[in-house]
């Protein structure tokens, strides 16, 4: 039989724990909210700038009539040999199976990519940790987006390479505090080392997020652009019934709202599909090869905002989840104890009743 003291120690363990998990439930739901409130609020201009693009197509040259080749570089299909890898997890853990399944996404990824070169640029401590231990890094790596706000500096052409994969970027402690000019600088590196031809392709493995309820584990392809406002997704991976309906409960009870897709917006609906000839300031081909390239930054920048999202969710379900266990945990440790106590009296009676028959 245990013994009552222990179990009472035990109990005070698992209290103390469970006061921490939910803490931290309570700090991750309040983080998710602000999250969820800039990733929603960086939309309306991914959105606006989607369909103002989607309206310079339909008005201006942005293929050769002749050689029929697409005269931005960004649109340029070539055999796939050379590959930049985006990886984004998270800094920390306690959040689930989060980043261990990006990390899977992406090991899927680089199986399919057999026999051909590709970097890595490691987002968050996780996948970075995870990534160094399996692959070399390159001789010249990009400065860390936390460094500097400058334009980052591809690696050396006169680098050689320590493989055919080979981790080019690591990008540690950034996902506290983003902000789209360090965002800015890593898509003008992808984009300068896609132009000289270096890469040939560009690829982003996170987290979708769309609300609490509705994410899923995909793998983008950002460069060469396709078709314009329609995500190239090329793996995905949708969260299963059970874990919804962890995630709803663990919604409910922090208070979290569990907002669905917003629907786009119609005036920006409108300005690309209406039958009107709009005058612009400057030619639609001019504009048009200004703002590519800020359409692939902002790719990127909402990939890493709907990842900061989705960890905090990973993060509160976590934490729902060893709070109630906690409680399972404390009701079963005093069932034990009441038991084991039960017993002892029951002991204590039976040799003052066997004592005094014997007398």
């Amino acid at each position: 039989m245990p013994n009552i003291l222990d179990i009472r120690r035990r109990i005070r363990s698992v209290v103390n724990t469970r006061q921490i998990t939910k803490a931290m439930k309570v700090v991750s739901a309040a983080k998710l909210r602000r999250a969820q409130d800039r990733a929603m609020a960086a939309r309306p201009y991914a959105q606006m700038l989607t369909n103002v693009l989607k309206s310079l197509v339909a008005r201006a040259e942005i293929y050769d009539p002749e050689t029929g080749q697409p005269k931005h570089p960004l649109l340029a299909q070539r055999p796939e040999q050379n590959i930049l890898l985006i990886v984004v997890t998270g800094d920390k853990g306690l959040a689930g199976a989060f980043s261990a399944n990006i990390t899977k996404a992406a090991s899927r990824f680089l199986e399919s990519k057999q026999g051909k070169k590709i970097d890595i640029e490691a987002i968050g401590r996780k996948g970075r940790d995870f990534l160094r231990r399996r692959y070399p890094a390159a001789a010249v790596q990009t400065r860390s987006l936390a460094e500097s706000d400058e334009n980052l500096e591809a690696r050396s052409e006169a680098g050689e390479r320590r493989g055919e994969i080979q981790i080019t970027g690591e990008h540690v402690g950034v996902l506290g505090k983003l902000e789209f000019s360090q965002v800015r600088s890593l898509a003008e590196s992808v984009i300068e080392r896609f132009e000289r031809e270096e890469i040939d392709s560009v690829y982003v493995v996170f987290n979708e997020f769309k609300s609490v309820i509705a994410q899923r584990l995909i793998v983008e392809q950002i460069l060469p652009i396709e078709n314009i406002g329609d995500p190239a997704v090329r793996q995905a991976q949708e969260m299963t019934e059970e874990e919804k309906k962890k995630a709803k409960e663990a919604a409910i009870s922090a208070g979290v709202g569990m907002r669905p897709e917003t629907p786009a917006d119609k005036v920006a609906e409108q300005f690309a599909t209406a039958q009107v000839d709009y005058i612009y300031e400057q030619s639609p081909e001019e504009l048009f090869r200004s703002l590519l390239p800020k359409y692939v930054a902002i790719q990127i920048f909402r990939a890493l905002l709907e990842s900061i999202a989705a960890e905090h969710a990973a993060r509160m379900t976590a934490m729902d989840a060893a709070t109630s266990n906690a409680t399972d945990m404390i009701d079963s440790l005093t069932l034990v104890m009441n038991r084991a106590r039960q017993a002892k009296i029951t002991k204590e009676i039976i040799e003052i009743v066997s004592g005094a028959a014997a007398m």
